[in-house]
C-alpha cells in the first residue's frame, strides 16, 4: 500500500503543475478558494471552500479526497471546485484528520495502516483502513456536512457527497449515514478492493442500505473496475436508485486512469451534473 501511495503523490503532484500552469495562461481564472474550519468532536478541522457567483443560496457537495499525504490533494481541489462553481454548485473539500491543512488534527491514515500492515499484515492493514474510514473519517466528512448545512448561501436540502479512491470509499459510506440527495463515487477502492475482502464486505452493506442515489464511474484504465461493477448491481438487487459508466481509457498508465475522477470532468461533468440536477431538485 506504501508504494501505491508514493505513485499517487508522484502523479498527482505532476498533475497540479499541469493544472496551474492551465489557470494561470487561461483568462477565465476564478478567485481563490476560500479557507474554512469546523469543528469535528474536540478538533478543529479546515478545508477550501468553492462558491458560484451571487449570494444563492446555492446546492452544494461534499468532496472527499484520497489517501494522498500533505498537501497533495489540493491539486485535486484546484481542479475540482471552479468546475462545481462553473456550474452553480458550492464546492466544498475538507481536509480530514491528519491530512492536508488539517494535518495537526490527528495521524495520517496512511501512517496508521502501514503500522498495522507491519505489525499483522495485509489483512490487519486492510481492516485498519475500514475501521479509519469508517469512524474517525466518516466523522470528519459528516462534520463537514453539518457545517455546510448551516451556511446562509447552501440550501440544505440539496447537498450531495463526492469523491475519488479513498474519498469514494468514504461517499459511499457517507451516502448511508449522511442525509445527502445524491452520491458521486470516483473509483472508491479500486487500489485496495482485491486485497480487502472486509472493505467490498462494508461498501456492499453501505450501498445496500444508502439513502441517497449513487453514480458509479471510473476510466477503464483504472486499477480494477470490481468496485463500481460489483456495487451497481448489489444496488439494483437492492432496487435502490444509482448509474454506473466506464469511461474509455483516460491518461496514459493505470494511475492516469485512477486519477480521472479528479482531472477528467472535461470527459465526466455533463454525466455527473446531469445526475445531481435530477435528484437534487429544487
Amino acid at each position: 500500500m506504501g508504494d501505491l501511495r508514493a505513485r499517487i503523490d508522484e502523479e498527482m503532484t505532476r498533475h497540479g503543475f499541469l493544472i496551474l500552469f492551465s489557470l494561470l495562461l487561461s483568462p477565465l481564472v476564478l478567485s481563490a478558494a476560500d479557507i474554512v474550519a469546523f469543528p469535528s468532536g474536540d478538533i478543529t478541522l479546515h478545508g477550501v471552500l468553492y462558491k458560484p457567483e451571487g449570494p444563492g443560496p446555492f446546492p452544494a457537495v461534499v468532496y472527499n479526497h484520497g489517501s494522498a499525504a500533505g498537501m497533495v490533494s489540493k491539486s485535486a481541489f484546484d481542479a475540482l471546485g471552479p468546475v462545481f462553481a462553473s456550474h452553480g454548485w458550492v464546492f466544498l473539500g475538507p481536509y480530514r484528520r491528519g491530512q492536508g491543512l488539517s494535518a495537526s488534527a490527528g495521524p495520517y491514515i496512511g501512517d496508521q495502516i502501514d503500522a498495522a500492515e507491519k505489525k499483522g499484515g495485509i489483512s490487519a492493514g486492510a481492516a485498519e483502513m475500514v475501521r479509519l474510514l469508517e469512524t474517525d473519517h466518516l466523522n470528519d466528512q459528516l462534520a463537514a456536512l453539518a457545517w455546510l448545512r448551516k451556511q446562509s448561501f447552501v440550501q440544505p436540502d440539496r447537498i450531495a457527497v463526492a469523491g475519488t479512491s479513498f474519498g469514494g470509499i468514504e461517499t459511499v459510506l457517507g451516502a448511508e449515514q449522511g442525509n445527502y440527495c445524491a452520491a458521486i463515487d470516483s473509483a472508491g477502492g479500486a487500489q485496495s478492493w482485491a486485497q480487502a475482502p472486509e472493505l467490498q464486505v462494508r461498501m456492499t452493506r453501505a450501498v445496500r442500505n444508502a439513502h441517497a442515489p449513487i453514480f458509479f464511474f471510473q476510466a477503464a484504465n483504472d486499477y480494477d473496475l470490481s468496485p463500481s461493477k460489483t456495487l451497481s448491481a448489489v444496488m439494483k438487487d437492492a432496487r435502490k436508485a444509482y448509474e454506473v459508466k466506464i469511461y474509455p481509457p483516460y491518461g496514459n498508465s493505470t494511475q492516469d486512469g485512477h486519477s480521472f475522477g479528479y482531472f477528467g470532468s472535461t470527459v465526466w461533468a455533463d454525466d455527473v451534473f446531469r445526475f445531481l440536477n435530477r435528484h437534487c431538485a429544487k
